[in-house]
């Protein structure tokens, strides 16, 4: 029952990631508007953020540098937090926290999956 349970959590935890990272090919123009303006090449950032989450995504199913992946995707996502949502926060923008807290619940999940590797 416990590899059964580890497994779905595993599938409820990637399912969203690989087709977040999809979305980032089919709505790259429209997610450009969310890279920081001191970012130059808005839209080869989220390009390269699709091709991240995908390969994250796919390092875990394969077991192929997991601990490594997780651990990479972590700091995306924190990153994401900080450097996105936290700097709209107080704004008027109702969006920002649930998003700043989805980043970091996120960044912390994918952190501690990162323990299950042993690389």
């Amino acid at each position: 029952m416990n590899k059964q349970l580890e497994n779905l959590g595993k599938f409820i935890f990637l399912l969203p990631l690989a087709i977040f990272g999809a979305h980032h090919f089919m709505g790259a123009d429209n997610m450009a508007g969310m890279v920081p303006s001191y970012l130059p090449f808005a839209v080869i950032w989220v390009y390269l953020t699709g091709v991240a989450l995908l390969a994250a995504v796919l390092a875990v199913i394969w077991g192929k540098r997991a601990k490594l992946a997780l651990q990479l995707l972590g700091l995306m996502l924190l990153l994401f937090a900080l450097m996105i949502h936290l700097p709209q926060i107080g704004g008027n923008n109702q969006a920002a926290m649930p998003s700043f807290l989805k980043d970091i619940s996120l960044a912390g999940a994918a952190c501690w999956a990162s323990g299950q590797f042993d690389e």
